[in-house]
């Protein structure tokens, strides 16, 4: 091999497979959408997440026979 062979196959090839890498990466950075940065004013409407947008205000009715409930949740630890 000569030394162009050689600097082709060792150099200039990774260097080409490296640079089309960065390029498909950075790809998005450059032609996306700007970010929110703190401090902007936020320009869109508010927008409430709910795992379960059907259950929004629907309240379940208690049976007559069943008694309320009356289980307290809570972490509780004795020192």
């Amino acid at each position: 091999m000569s030394i162009v062979e050689t600097i082709l196959v060792f150099a200039l090839i990774p260097a080409a497979i490296y640079g089309v890498v960065a390029l498909l990466t950075l790809r998005s950075k450059f032609a996306g959408t700007p970010r929110y940065r703190p401090g902007q004013p936020w320009e869109y409407p508010p927008m409430w997440w709910s795992g379960n947008p059907e259950g929004i205000g629907a309240h379940r009715q208690v049976n007559p026979g069943e008694a309320p409930g009356t289980a307290v949740g809570g972490a509780r630890g004795s020192w």
